[in-house]
């Protein structure tokens, strides 16, 4: 059951579960044309910091992904929850993120409570100013109000999302922006996020996408040799 809809925005099919594979994918593409478009507008200054131009469109398409698997949880909240998680970054200098947000104990360091602070406050403009209702609104933010720090989901929704912001880290593009972050070869952050897989993905269907993910990436960056 959704949370809440703007009004006039299209509303989703009931039925999803009852489709295949294939007709659900098609059908998830045609209602999510243009529905959030909007959105991706306004938060567009915001992505310009910490790489999530690129990391969000990635967790976006692979939150559409989790979402064909669990038809049950609210599109809109996961989708604009993913899209907007991370738009906090922008309020904080690049130095002090790498500085301080990587590292021993890094989710629990101050700028990650910082941007998870902001992006709740930026969430709110966003997508006030884009039409979507208060219920809407308020089920993102609780989404990404520790989205990094909270040890624990609090609903499908959540750990949706939550899967969605780390399956990036496992594609080539994931690994080449984060094996500098972390100062780390391919090899060894992808020997890392194996070891990591199991307790960093709170759903089957995520570990199973880690996993293929994982092994294609090693596969073209050819880290069996190098």
């Amino acid at each position: 059951m959704s949370v809440g809809r703007a009004e006039g925005r299209p509303a989703l099919s009931s039925g999803l579960h009852r489709e295949s594979h294939v007709e659900l994918h098609s059908a998830m593409n045609d209602r999510n044309n243009g529905r959030y478009d909007d959105v991706w507008r306004a938060s567009e200054p915001y992505l310009r910091a910490r790489k999530s131009d690129v990391h969000i469109p990635l967790s976006f398409a692979f939150a559409r992904k989790l979402l064909e698997v669990h038809p049950e949880a609210d599109q809109d909240i996961v989708l604009l929850a993913v899209l907007l998680h991370d738009i906090g970054w922008w309020t904080i200098d690049m130095r002090d993120i790498i500085e301080k947000g990587f590292g021993p104990n890094m989710m629990q360091s101050d700028v990650r409570f910082l941007h998870e602070k902001e992006g709740v406050r930026l969430s709110r403009e966003v997508l006030q100013k884009t039409g979507w209702p208060e219920s809407v609104i308020a089920a993102v933010a609780e989404i990404i109000d520790g989205h990094d720090t909270r040890p624990q989901a609090r609903s499908l929704n959540d750990r949706l999302v939550r899967d969605a912001d780390k399956l990036w880290r496992f594609t080539v593009t994931g690994v080449a922006v984060a094996c500098d972050w972390h100062k780390m070869t391919p090899h060894a952050y992808t020997d890392r996020l194996e070891k990591q897989t199991v307790g960093l993905l709170e759903t089957e269907a995520g570990r199973q996408m880690a996993t293929r993910e994982l092994a294609r990436t090693r596969a073209e960056l050819m880290l069996h040799l190098i």
